[in-house]
């Protein structure tokens, strides 16, 4: 019987960077797929609305490792987008490292190789692990799905805004990603 030696955090941040990224999943660095054309439109679009608001507010990452806590285990996850205020990681702690604490924001995007149903549950791992919110982007449906710690998740179309106490200013449309992205 073959086993596979569980990584520790420190040994799967000690792993060398190339052009492969993974997730530290059950102590297993676990491959990333490399985005395509949709999602990478859909990534790009969201860092620059999310940046013109988040200018003075806090950072917006792209592919940022997290180390967070899934079930009592180190978890290291690669959202797609993320936003840290500079509240909760003051700027004069940012370092070129994993994320060390829970974002306000996580951001997925739905990938032909995922279900919605997989990305929901991993929705629900980050909120357990401390993220105030998560949105799961569809870029066939067009839809932002919003998972919240204390209420049953909404799905947003079109028209409908995105704004939320947790992110004070952020006056955005579903319309306006996928607009901004090209799908529109």
């Amino acid at each position: 019987m073959l086993t596979t030696k569980e990584l520790t955090l420190q040994e799967y941040l000690a792993l060398p960077q190339d052009d492969n990224y993974s997730e530290l999943i059950e102590g297993q660095a676990i491959p990333k797929m490399a985005p395509k054309r949709f999602h990478s439109r859909l990534t790009g679009a969201l860092y620059i609305l999310l940046s013109e608001w988040s200018e003075d507010k806090g950072e917006i990452g792209i592919e940022w490792a997290v180390i967070l806590k899934r079930k009592g285990q180190d978890w290291v996850p690669i959202p797609d987008l993320l936003y840290i205020s500079y509240e909760r990681l003051p700027l004069e702690r940012f370092e070129d490292e994993a994320c060390p604490i829970a974002p306000e924001l996580v951001i997925e995007i739905i990938s032909p190789s995922q279900s919605f149903g997989n990305l929901s549950e991993k929705a629900t791992d980050y909120l357990q692990a401390g993220v105030d919110r998560v949105w799961l982007l569809d870029s066939h449906s067009k839809t932002v799905t919003i998972f919240y710690p204390d209420a049953p998740p909404q799905t947003k179309r079109e028209n409908d805004t995105l704004q939320d106490n947790l992110l004070p200013g952020l006056e955005l449309t579903v319309q306006q990603i996928f607009k901004q992205a090209g799908f529109i």
